[in-house]
């Protein structure tokens, strides 16, 4: 799933830089981490994460929007949906 996230990122964002965030995959730009993953076997958990940081373009005016989103097994929809998040958090 980790080498899924890091094409899609890349392909998507190619001027992110790759950079260990918390010794996991995180992708930055200017040094500052910008997006990452969390995977479930590292920390032990039900599901991996795939998150962004406070320098992710996500802000509504409403005022709420999510910043991590969980990934167990995501189907081609759910990739596509990952896509659209690299895309609104990089602009």
């Amino acid at each position: 799933m980790a080498e899924r996230v890091h094409v899609t990122v890349r392909t998507l964002a190619p001027d992110l830089a790759p950079k260990l965030y918390y010794g996991m995959p995180g992708y930055a730009r200017g040094g500052k981490v910008l997006c990452f993953f969390r995977s479930d076997q590292m920390d032990k958990e039900r599901y991996s994460t795939f998150g962004v940081s406070n320098l992710a373009a996500l802000d509504t005016p409403d005022g709420l929007w999510p910043t991590s989103y969980a990934l167990q097994d995501p189907s081609e929809e759910a990739w596509e949906h990952l896509g659209e998040v690299v895309r609104r958090a990089t602009a």
